[in-house]
């Protein structure tokens, strides 16, 4: 990822010092996620579409497992 990737940290940080999380930068057609506790190890990319996709099957409620 380039210098100047502007990464975003996520509003749920975990206790403490709020580095148990994850971090994602916009790349226009995709979307990278990272570790916020390594930044400079594997990066996850991901096309916009599915990212958005994956984000609004989190909003929506499940049926409880039987």
């Amino acid at each position: 990822m380039a210098a100047l990737t502007q990464w975003k940290k996520s509003s749920f940080s975990g206790g403490g010092e709020g580095n148990d999380c994850v971090e994602v930068a916009d790349l226009r057609s995709h979307i990278a996620v990272r570790d916020s506790k390594t930044p400079t190890r594997a990066t996850l990319t991901f096309p916009t579409g599915a990212f958005t996709a994956f984000l609004e099957a989190l909003k929506t409620p499940q049926p409880a497992a039987r």
